[in-house]
Order: structure tokens, then C-alpha cells, then sequence
């Protein structure tokens, strides 16, 4: 990713932003689990879309936005086709989790465009997510992994791998003769 910043860098950064805010924020709430999985809700494709418009990446942007706008609308629509009661009597429209669908949409759109090294923490975050969402008891497994496959599968439509160098201009030569490459990326 071009950038001032590494990307590593600023992942950890993030990351251990992330944890500091909601450890200190919720510390010795009841509800602790619960309110962290919300956060992700919002951190998670914020963090996506603006690391991408950060690395000035506007290719990874748009299909950022594009696998948002899927998610958000077979989640709803799925939501009110389905209108599943939620455990415990907490609501209805519980199939499939949209906290899991966006945070696993994010994530997905993250390891795709950018590889495991970015993925996998972001993956480890999603997973949370349908964790707190199974242990607020407004989800039950199967909504959990319903909103993951919608999500990865919206991400997986519109990602292509983020390539820095489309281009490639190689030279050669020995004692009798010189080669010149040229190689371009799609």
C-alpha cells in the first residue's frame, strides 16, 4: 500500500487502539462483551474504508463500498424475508447477525485486497463480534454464520488483490547480447 505510514504499523496501531478504548470505556460493565462487539460494528468498516482511502487505494474504495452496499442489502432483505424471532425473546428479524455480517464483510474486503497478514487480525475481530452477539443473546449460531457467509461472500464479489506495480520494466545483458521486459498486471 503506498503511504507514509506502514500499513503493518498502522494495523497494530489501530488494533491496539481499539482494545485500549473499549477495555477502559466499558471496564466493570456488565455488558462489556456486548458494547465491544457494537464498537466493532462501527470501527471495523471504518477502518477498512479509510485505510484504503488513507493508502490513497480509491480502486479498493470503491469495491470496499460496493460489498458494503450488497451486504447491508441481502442482510436486511434476509432480515424481514425470514423475520426470525431472536433468543430469549429479545426482538425479531434475528437471521442473519448484521453486526457479523458487516464486521465479516470488512474483514474479508481486508485479507482480500491486502493479504493474511492484514486479514487475519481483522478476521480475529469479526469472529468476536458473532461471539458477543451469540453471548448478548440476540443472535443464536446459525444467524452468526448466516451474517458471516453474507459478508464474505459480498466482499469476495467486488475485491480484487491490491497490486502496487501494474508494471514491470526489466534489463539484461552478457557479453554478446541485452534483453529489455516489460510484464503488465491485470
Amino acid at each position: 500500500m503506498p503511504s507514509s505510514i506502514e500499513p503493518k504499523i498502522l494495523c497494530r496501531k489501530l488494533l491496539i487502539l481499539f482494545i485500549l478504548a473499549t477495555t477502559s470505556i466499558f471496564y466493570g460493565q456488565n455488558k462489556t462483551i456486548q458494547n465491544s462487539g457494537d464498537v466493532l460494528l462501527f470501527a471495523m468498516p471504518a477502518t477498512a474504508l479509510t485505510g484504503s482511502l488513507i493508502a490513497g487505494d480509491y480502486e479498493g474504495s470503491w469495491q470496499f463500498a460496493k460489498g458494503f452496499a450488497l451486504n447491508q442489502a441481502v442482510t436486511i432483505g434476509l432480515k424481514y424475508a425470514t423475520d426470525k424471532k431472536r433468543p430469549y425473546n429479545n426482538g425479531d428479524r434475528a437471521f442473519p447477525s448484521g453486526h457479523t455480517s458487516t464486521t465479516f464483510q470488512s474483514a474479508a474486503f481486508i485479507q482480500k485486497r491486502y493479504g493474511w497478514s492484514y486479514g487475519i487480525p481483522a478476521y480475529i475481530l469479526a469472529g468476536y463480534t458473532g461471539y458477543s452477539r451469540i453471548e448478548a443473546q440476540k443472535h443464536d449460531g446459525w444467524d452468526v454464520l448466516a451474517g458471516a457467509v453474507v459478508g464474505i461472500g459480498s466482499a469476495y464479489i467486488f475485491t480484487t488483490p491490491y497490486q502496487r506495480e501494474h508494471m514491470q520494466l526489466s534489463f539484461a545483458n552478457d557479453a554478446d547480447s541485452y534483453s529489455l521486459g516489460f510484464v503488465y498486471k491485470f
